[in-house]
C-alpha cells in the first residue's frame, strides 16, 4: 500500500501556504495556459479567454466554498457567522466547476461570442488542470475512503483506505490522454467536453460511493448520495446531450485586424 505522507505547510515568513493551495493555483495557471493555446491553434480569440480566466476563478472558487459550506459540511456554519466569508477554508470541486460554468454562460453570453466553438479548448486544458489540483487532496489526504486492502490504498492512521484524491486525479490524466488523443479525430471535433462530462461523472459517482462514513468528519449524503453524485448526473445527461446533438464543427480562420491581431466575431 502506500505510505501515509503528510506533505507540511510552506511557511515563507508570516505566511503559511497550505499544499493543497499550492496544487490548486498549479491546476488553475496550467489549465488557463492550455486553454489560451487550444484556442489560438483553433483560430479563435484567446484575448476573450484571459479575460474571462479572472472571473471564471473567482466565481469558482465563491461557489466552491459555498457549497462546501451549504451542502457538504453544514455544520461549519455554527463556528462563526463569519465562516461564510472564508472562501479559503473549505472547497467544494464541483462548487468550483459550477460557478466556473455559471461565469461561462455570462460571460460568453455578454462577449456575444458562441461557447461551443470554444468547448474542445476547454475540454483539454480543464482535465489536465482539474487532476494537478486533485493531487493537492491527495497532498492532504482530505478525501478518505472506506477501508480496503486494494493495492492504491493509502496506509491512513488506523488502517489503509482508499484515497479518492488520488483515484480522482489518476482517472482525470487517464481521461487527459484520452481526448488529446481524440482531439484530431474528425468525428469528435467539437464533442471533446460533452465526451469529458458523461466519462468524468461516471468515475467521480462511482469513486464518491467510496467515501468513508464511519469517521467524524464525513461528508453529508441526501437520500444516500453525496451532493457530487447529484452533479454526476447532471454531468451525464449534459454529456449525453452533447454527444447526440452537438455537430462535429472546426472553427474556420477569424477575421483580422489592421495590425494582423485576431479578432472576435460575434454569434
Amino acid at each position: 500500500m502506500i505510505p501515509y505522507l503528510h506533505v507540511p505547510p510552506l511557511k515563507l515568513g508570516p505566511f503559511t501556504i497550505e499544499p493543497f493551495g499550492i496544487f490548486v493555483a498549479l491546476g488553475i495557471f496550467l489549465a488557463a495556459r492550455l486553454l489560451a493555446t487550444q484556442a489560438e491553434r483553433r483560430h479563435l480569440d484567446s484575448n476573450a479567454l484571459q479575460d474571462y480566466a479572472p472571473w471564471g476563478v473567482g466565481t469558482g472558487i465563491v461557489a466552491g466554498h459555498l457549497l462546501h459550506l451549504f451542502a457538504y459540511h453544514p455544520e461549519e456554519l455554527s463556528k462563526s457567522p463569519f465562516q461564510i466569508l472564508k472562501v479559503w477554508d473549505g472547497l467544494s470541486s464541483f462548487g468550483g466547476l459550477l460557478g466556473g460554468i455559471l461565469a461561462a454562460v455570462v460571460f460568453f453570453r455578454v462577449k456575444k461570442l458562441r461557447f461551443r466553438d470554444y468547448a474542445d479548448a476547454f475540454a483539454l486544458a480543464v482535465a489536465p488542470g482539474w487532476a494537478v489540483a486533485r493531487l493537492g487532496c491527495f497532498a492532504v489526504h482530505d478525501h478518505p475512503g472506506v477501508r480496503t486492502d486494494f493495492f492504491l490504498a493509502v496506509d491512513f492512521p488506523g488502517g489503509a483506505r482508499h484515497d479518492l484524491g488520488l483515484y480522482d486525479a489518476l482517472f482525470l490524466f487517464a481521461l487527459t490522454a484520452l481526448l488529446w488523443g481524440l482531439r484530431n479525430v474528425e468525428g469528435m471535433r467539437g464533442k471533446l467536453l460533452p465526451l469529458l462530462s458523461l466519462l468524468y461523472a461516471c468515475g467521480r459517482f462511482f469513486f464518491d460511493s467510496l467515501r468513508a462514513t464511519d469517521l467524524s468528519y464525513v461528508d453529508a449524503r441526501y437520500l444516500g448520495l453525496t451532493p457530487a453524485q447529484y452533479g454526476c448526473i447532471g454531468l451525464v445527461l449534459f454529456g449525453l446531450y452533447g454527444l447526440a446533438t452537438w455537430k462535429s464543427h472546426v472553427p474556420g480562420p477569424r477575421a483580422t485586424g489592421p495590425s494582423g491581431n485576431i479578432q472576435p466575431q460575434a454569434r
